[in-house]
């Protein structure tokens, strides 16, 4: 199986390359980045790409899954900037991936309480995404997970968001065993997704009780 990763540089994205790196099945894991990931494989291939607005010189034929893990917090973001990175970025890569690699997976990671008709920014321009890549010649699936527990070194790159992580690391691993409702990890991420580009299950839109019980 080869896949694609974006956002590989960012924490949920650090922890779904690891797991796509050690599965056995996976023969080939595309990150395209801005900046490089410092990680050395034999699997891995990396394209440092600038423009995440457009992908029209770039070859994604060929590909079985591509696991969109890119995003932003929206405190403090206006809408304008907010839409910019989560929807146009998504919808760049996801339209590019349907012209050359129809029909194959595409997995968004979106997030609990996405709503399209929400009361917050945040909801409606992530729910619009998840609507607007449904709608592709793809495979579509938005994961909408809650808590996410780092593991093994993967590190959210906003320093706020990283303090508010490492203050809960004494209960985050509780969380995720007794709370899978809304925590998960992002081990349990990345070997969610593996599971749905093999298996490309009925269900599209993935809550994180349904992420912790990927089998």
């Amino acid at each position: 199986m080869r896949v694609i990763v974006f956002g590989a540089t960012g924490m949920v994205g650090m922890g779904v390359l690891r797991e796509c790196l050690l599965a056995p099945d996976v023969s080939e894991v595309l990150v395209v980045t801005r900046t490089p990931t410092g990680v050395e494989h034999p699997k891995l291939r990396e394209l440092v790409h600038r423009d995440f607005g457009d992908f029209g010189d770039v070859d994604f034929s060929g590909y079985d899954a591509t696991f969109f893990c890119l995003g932003v917090s929206s405190v403090g973001m206006s809408e304008a900037d907010y839409t910019r990175i989560t929807y146009d970025y998504t919808l760049a890569a996801a339209r590019r991936i349907a012209g050359q690699s129809p029909g194959s997976v595409f997995v968004y990671v979106s997030g609990a309480g996405t709503n399209r008709d929400g009361r917050q920014m945040w909801q409606r321009v992530k729910g619009r995404t998840e609507d607007d890549v449904a709608a592709l010649e793809l495979r579509g699936y938005a994961f909408r997970p809650g808590f996410i527990q780092p593991q093994h070194g993967a590190r959210s790159k906003v320093r706020a968001i990283h303090v508010i992580y490492t203050v809960l690391t004494p209960v985050s691993a509780l969380l995720v065993r007794f709370a899978p409702g809304i925590a998960t990890s992002t081990s349990q991420l990345g070997r969610a997704m593996l599971v749905v580009a093999r298996t490309r299950p009925e269900k599209r839109y993935w809550e994180s009780r349904d992420i912790a019980g990927a089998r």
